[in-house]
């Protein structure tokens, strides 16, 4: 069951005749359960589609579908809340608050939900994860793979629907980065999340299921390695006319 959909979704930028097509008619489906890498070459219009996937910005034409849902019809104010509630974020500079301690910048995204963390939940995450010990330490106190799984945990904790990880290995060096792509593996089975990841690295994106090449806005091709849909997606929240409901 696709869990992601996009149809002929195009993003310009410029008028004519200077129009740049940072997204040329793509069409990707992406299943539940599935862990999916993008690549490319700078430019090549891969941080744009994650960009749109997300909802972080709009498409200049077509359209992109989470669980059925038209993320370009909703209001500006009910994007913000699917974001936060149905996206998790995994950035290549961790994003951390960095007032905060590992705890409260995992649960701080379901705080300001003005909702109560699933501590059960917190616990296994941090414990597979292997920051039981470190939840009081702040993140100057971190390496670079610690605060990424930190970056991961957060993203985990609300429990989307699908997370979305912007070269989450590009800050680090290779044998953090092989440890950073096997949790995320390890995360995606346990926690039956749908996962897309855009790299550069063909070799770190051999790790996924399947791998979708793009360049110069287009889908050049997409290649399964070893996809086996073993695990169902979380379910999103229902969206209704005008706002986002529980």
């Amino acid at each position: 069951m696709s869990i992601l959909q996009t149809t002929h979704l195009t993003k310009q930028y410029g008028k004519e005749p200077n129009i740049v097509k940072a997204l040329d008619d793509v069409n990707i489906s992406i299943e539940q359960g599935e862990f999916v890498a993008v690549v490319g070459t700078s430019g090549s219009g891969k941080s744009t589609l994650l960009n749109m996937l997300g909802g972080l910005d709009r498409p200049s034409g077509g359209s992109v579908k989470v669980d059925n849902y038209e993320l370009g019809k909703l209001s500006d104010e009910d994007l913000t809340i699917f974001r936060r509630r149905c996206i998790g974020f995994i950035f290549q500079n961790y994003n951390l608050v960095p007032v905060l301690n590992v705890y409260e910048n995992i649960v701080m995204p379901i705080q300001l939900d003005g909702k109560k963390p699933d501590e059960a939940f917190i616990q296994e995450v941090t414990t597979l994860l292997g920051l039981e010990k470190k939840l009081y330490n702040m993140p100057n106190t971190l390496s670079g793979g610690q605060q990424q799984r930190v970056s991961i945990a957060r993203a985990l904790a609300s429990k989307p629907a699908i997370i979305l990880a912007d070269e989450p290995t590009g800050n680090l060096d290779s044998k953090t980065s092989e440890e950073v792509i096997d949790l995320l593996k390890v995360t995606s089975q346990q926690f039956h999340q749908t996962i897309v990841m855009i790299t550069h690295n063909p070799e770190i994106a051999k790790q996924a299921d399947r791998c979708i090449q793009i360049e110069d806005g287009k889908i050049e091709k997409s290649e399964i390695f070893q996809f086996t849909n073993l695990c169902k997606g979380t379910n999103l929240r229902t969206l209704g006319k005008g706002e986002v409901t529980l």
